[in-house]
């Protein structure tokens, strides 16, 4: 996938449009510092902006391969295009999640995405562990990658809250042991 390519072809459509969405995953978490290799591109996006996504999307080759009411799946034939998942936000938290998306400029500061803030990634990759328990270990080391790296700057009450949602409080206070700042 030619990231660069892709993003700029999206951020421009997606601004155009009036698209609400930040980006999550793998390269989210790139932008963010903190190195992680990834194949494709993942998106929250409002859910009643996916028929406008849609539209980009098969306007550029893409393919739906699939949908749910909480995701879809995009797929190109051309390979420098690849795959783009979007997770569907609908619901308060993950709304707000793209409320407090932040402009990151990326490719030697040469395009400026919008992404979900480190707090919003270990809730997202924590709702990916409790729903698919074989993701666990790859889900929880990036969310120690998450907090080791930001340590002095997240908001803990946030992570705090995730945790508490899905029963995870035991975890939350090891994480926060480890990785908090000193107060």
């Amino acid at each position: 996938m030619d990231f660069a390519k892709v993003l700029t072809i999206l951020t421009k459509e997606f601004s155009e449009e009036k698209v609400r969405y930040a980006l999550i995953g793998g390269f989210a978490m790139g932008a963010l510092g903190i190195v992680r290799s990834t194949m494709d591109l993942d998106f929250l996006i409002d859910v009643n902006d996916m028929p406008k996504a849609d539209v980009i999307l098969k306007k550029y080759d893409y393919t739906c391969v699939f949908k749910s009411e909480n995701v879809s799946q995009y797929v190109s034939r051309i390979n420098t295009m690849g795959e783009i998942d979007f997770l569907h936000a609908f619901r308060k938290p993950s709304l707000s999640m793209i409320d407090r998306a932040k402009n990151i400029t990326v490719f030697d500061r040469t395009l400026s995405i919008r992404v979900v803030n480190p707090e919003d990634i270990i809730g997202l990759k924590l709702q990916a562990l409790i729903n698919d328990a074989s993701r666990k270990n790859r889900e929880y080391a990036d969310i120690e990658a998450i907090a080791g790296h930001y340590r002095e700057t997240l908001d803990w009450d946030l992570i705090q809250d995730y945790f508490s949602l899905f029963g995870q409080e035991e975890e939350f206070g090891v994480l926060k042991e480890t990785y908090g700042s000193a107060e």
